[in-house]
């Protein structure tokens, strides 16, 4: 559990210090990369809704068991930017450092994989417990090895 709740803690810090800042740095960025955005509802919403799934990462870090089932969306929010940025990249319509940057959602994919696994409920051993109830006449014998 130690473990899901660091890698959810270090994805959400990471992701917001990656995300705040271009909020306010939109001119800056159309100087960096034209075009200049033209879109700005979607260039403002890409970075709202990004910063709304850091926040869900901080929520599964305080009990990576009671919201186990939220890792499964949270798998999925890794794979889809860096999928879009590896098929601009073969198709050479973004910079190489974009494709770079965004491939460290691939890690976090991966660790969050191994967090859900690693937080998965443990099988109960019911080898130790007779099969019948005690007082019923009848006489459990272990089977033999």
């Amino acid at each position: 559990m130690r473990f899901a709740r660091t890698v959810f803690t270090v994805a959400g810090m990471y992701g917001i210090v990656i995300l705040v800042p271009p909020l306010f740095l939109e001119s800056q960025y159309n100087r960096m990369y034209p075009p200049p955005v033209t879109h700005p509802e979607f260039f403002y919403g890409f970075f709202a809704l990004g910063i709304a799934w850091q926040i869900l990462f901080f929520i599964l870090a305080t009990d990576p068991i009671k919201y186990r089932g939220m890792m499964i969306p949270s798998m999925l929010e890794k794979i889809g930017y860096p999928l879009a940025l590896l098929f601009l990249h073969l198709h050479n319509r973004i910079a190489p450092r974009m494709f770079a940057i965004g491939s460290l959602d691939w890690i976090f994919l991966i660790l969050f994989a191994i967090a859900y696994a690693r937080t998965a409920p443990r099988a109960v051993d019911l080898s130790h417990l007779p099969l019948v109830s005690p007082g019923s006449g009848v006489r459990w014998t272990p089977p033999k090895s």
